[in-house]
């Protein structure tokens, strides 16, 4: 029986690669561990005829403008790669140097476009719904959005929201046969069903209808499949003339390499308390230096990242799907939540003043010297905002920093240290 176990959906992207160009399909190489929730779905563009002359009332026509597609993905148990997957196609820039029998990527802003059509890496995405009920393969996806949050006693996390350009290809197929109403047998054109035994191939036979009479589509009984190429489904013959009516079958075809999910990564979860915070010091090419480290009054960290993209139907690309990711405009944003002890984040913005900050999050040696990490390091920023509140009993100080643009060192720089040489190359 066909699993509605949201549990037993899968989620494969491209991590390590990136696309050669729009809508292009490039090979799965990473299952994700997401949130139970992340699902990807289509964003249709479709619209009636009410505001044409129909003669009627109401609308009587559906137009079909296509779609594009949408993605979330969460991390609540956020792993080195989950940050290094979502920032290296959120940002743009990867480079990467050996570090011990592991490699420390950094990642930075990409200042200009990939290519005509692309102003971020694309990646593919595919997923498994169920067990047995579908499989989807989406084209050209980018993190639009990234949100990494640190926050007392708890895991750190991240999470993306990803936009894409919505060409698909689905592991379900609906096929037309012409074959009389008395036949117990339908032979499809040229697949074979998807399915090791007799059972599980019944299993990927969803629906088989027919038309009895003019515009009425009567369900059909189906009992058996057979495994041979093109396969013949046993049915109950849904009447006792012998004249040609169409047969509508709805079914997985026997599957191809793309459906196939890559190994998923496992590696340290990072935790919270395991984060070192400082702020006031300044980034200088190749460490951050000086500054205040702040560790008890810290209760949350929030680092946001928007690139303001859209997705577009540019003349040449067809209606199926769209054909551009353009970012309008990058805006970041850094909040401190922490305890009122002092008046420093106050004086920042009585002062205007900018100053740079950095966030370092290590796990589990993966040998000797070398730790699985994250490091995001912010080279100028200023206070917005920085309301002082009660937390309960405690006084509580909220400051909301913009992300700003250093002359030298741009506006953020993500250091990811673990086993896997390059994300979105």
């Amino acid at each position: 029986m066909r699993s509605i176990r949201g549990n037993h959906n899968l989620v494969g992207v491209s991590a390590y690669g990136m696309e050669a160009g729009i809508n292009t399909f490039q090979d799965l190489d990473l299952s994700l561990l997401v949130s139970l929730g992340d699902i990807i779905l289509p964003e249709k563009r479709r619209e009636t005829n009410a505001d044409e002359l129909t003669g009627k009332e109401e609308a009587d026509t559906i137009y079909d403008n296509g779609q594009t597609s949408g993605f979330s993905l969460n991390f609540e148990k956020a792993q080195p790669q989950h940050f290094a997957f979502l920032y290296a196609y959120g940002l743009g820039v990867v480079a990467s140097t050996a570090a011990g029998s592991g490699y420390l990527k950094t990642i930075t802003p990409m200042e200009n476009d990939v290519d005509e059509y692309r102003s971020l890496p694309s990646f593919t995405a595919a997923q498994r719904l169920g067990k047995t009920i579908a499989k989807q393969r989406w084209a050209s996806m980018f993190i639009d959005q990234v949100t990494a949050t640190f926050a007392r006693d708890a895991w750190c996390k991240v999470a993306g929201t990803a936009k894409g350009t919505g060409k698909m290809e689905n592991s379900i197929v609906e096929e037309n046969i012409s074959a009389a109403k008395n036949v117990t047998e339908l032979t499809l054109a040229a697949n074979g069903v998807d399915g090791s035994t007799a059972a599980a191939r019944l299993d990927t036979i969803h629906q088989i209808r027919a038309e009895l009479t003019p515009g009425v589509w009567t369900e059909v009984a189906y009992t058996a499949v057979s495994d041979a190429t093109p396969a013949v489904i046993t049915i109950t013959a849904p009447g006792a003339e012998t004249d040609v009516v169409t047969y509508k079958v709805l079914y997985a075809p026997a599957e191809v390499a793309w459906m196939t999910f890559p190994a998923r990564l496992s590696e340290t979860p990072l935790r919270v308390s395991e984060i070192t915070f400082n702020l006031g010091g300044s980034w200088n090419g190749s460490a951050f230096v000086g500054g205040r480290e702040m560790g008890a009054e810290i209760n949350s960290l929030e680092h946001s990242l928007s690139n303001n993209g859209a997705i577009e139907f540019a003349p040449g690309a067809g209606g199926a799907y769209a054909s551009q990711y353009f970012r309008e405009g990058r805006t970041q944003n850094l909040k401190l939540d922490r305890e009122f002890r002092d008046y420093i984040v106050q004086n920042f913005m009585d002062t205007n003043e900018t100053f740079g900050a950095s966030i370092l999050a290590e796990g589990a040696e993966y040998e000797s010297g070398h730790k699985y990490s994250v490091e995001i390091i912010f080279p100028k920023l200023g206070v917005l905002t920085a309301p002082i509140s009660a937390n309960g009993k405690r006084l509580a100080e909220a400051g909301d920093m913009a992300v700003l643009e250093h002359d030298t060192y741009g506006s953020v720089i993500v250091k990811i240290k673990n086993l896997q040489q390059t994300y979105a190359a």
